[in-house]
């Protein structure tokens, strides 16, 4: 016999993710391969090569392995329709901004590097901001909050 004072299961089906919030997602996902893929590497050539600094090449590898920690967490919150994820994203986005803008000058510019991280960010950013994504992400009484007594 159920018991009468459980509360009853939710029947309504789980809103469908505006378009802009699957872009949105998949740009992220594939931030967070790719700074993942970049602290391997790091990891991989601090173990594998003689670094002519042994605390700078550690200290860039924990960084780089902080970020994308930091990014993969963003994904999950973003994917989980928490609030807090678009914040993260657009700080992420403006940290990718400063670094791409570093990429196109000094002695060893990048330009290509420097695209590649601008469009992304760019477009992250405003996705960030979209009045669909917003709504989608928003704080709910239904959904993203617990109840603290």
């Amino acid at each position: 016999m159920p018991d009468p004072s459980a509360p009853a299961p939710d029947s309504t089906p789980a809103p469908a993710r505006p378009p802009l919030l699957v872009v949105l997602a998949v740009i992220v996902a594939l931030e967070a391969l790719l700074v993942t893929g970049l602290a391997l590497w790091l990891l991989f050539e601090l173990l594998t090569q003689r670094p002519q600094s042994y605390t700078t090449a550690v200290a860039i590898t924990v960084l780089v392995a902080l970020g994308a920690v930091w990014v993969i967490a963003t994904l999950v919150g973003l994917l989980r329709l928490h609030a807090w994820a678009r914040a993260s994203i657009v700080t992420i986005q403006i940290l990718m901004i400063a670094v791409a803008v570093g990429s196109f000058q000094g002695l060893v510019a990048r330009p290509d590097v420097g695209w590649a991280l601008l469009v992304p960010a760019v477009v992250a950013g405003v996705l960030a901001l979209a009045p669909s994504v917003v709504r989608a992400t928003a704080r709910s009484d239904a959904r993203n909050t617990e109840t603290h007594e």
